[in-house]
């Protein structure tokens, strides 16, 4: 774990392809978030157990259990079900999207992210100010 500053808030980043996690890993320490990573979803749901997040972004396409499933397990469990989650995906389709809300997600965010406005979009989620 990362850590620039404790009170920073903690992301976990769910993502199983290394350029994609090292760019958004880069981004997030750069601007004061601290970080949690995962290269699968049992990996994530060890993580959680021992270290919950402020907020999680998967990968909605992980090899093994996908991204939704991970999502609808985490927002069945009592103890994870408040912890905001925004799903990061390649596929920009409105049906992709859909299903991502449908599992939980509060979030929707297409890939390649857009460096400038990432991190505030971020902190909007975690504030509760973000809106589909």
């Amino acid at each position: 774990m990362e850590n620039p500053e404790q009170n920073a808030p903690l992301v976990l980043i769910v993502e199983d392809n290394p350029a994609n996690m090292r760019l958004v890993c880069d981004l997030l320490h750069v601007h004061g978030f601290r970080i949690l990573r995962a290269f699968n979803a049992l990996e994530a749901l060890k993580i959680i157990r021992h270290n919950p997040p402020d907020l999680i972004l998967i990968d909605i396409s992980l090899k093994g259990m996908d991204g939704l499933s991970l999502v609808k397990l985490l927002k069945t469990n009592p103890a994870t079900k408040n912890i905001p989650i925004i799903a990061l995906t390649a596929h920009a389709m409105k049906q992709t999207e859909e299903d991502a809300y449908a599992a939980g997600c509060q979030g929707f965010i297409v890939k390649p992210i857009n460096t400038r406005s990432f991190p505030s979009q971020l902190r909007e989620f975690l504030s509760g100010k973000h809106s589909k």
